[in-house]
């Protein structure tokens, strides 16, 4: 992360303002926007890809054992996805 001086963007009465509740140390004013997680990359994709496929075996008779070696998660997470896709259908 690189950093950008305040007195470069910033007018000196905004500058003031701050100094008053923190002075000369690193500060992280967050983005208007926030974006969703996993929107810039392909991430949110493949873990709903992923989970959907674990259903679909579980649902086939696939042990949550089994699934957990496959997937190298643990039988509670193999739980919570089965439960959480069940939920949402």
């Amino acid at each position: 992360m690189s950093y950008i001086r305040a007195e470069e963007v910033l007018p000196q009465e905004l500058i003031e303002a701050i100094q008053q509740y923190i002075s000369g140390e690193n500060i992280y004013i967050p983005c208007v926007e926030k974006k969703d997680w996993g929107s810039q990359t392909d991430t949110r994709k493949y873990y709903n890809e992923r989970n959907r496929e674990i259903c679909d075996k579980s649902r086939k008779g696939v042990s949550t054992v089994i699934l957990a070696q496959e997937y190298f998660l643990s039988e509670k997470s193999i739980r919570r996805i089965i439960r959480s896709e069940a939920a949402a259908s």
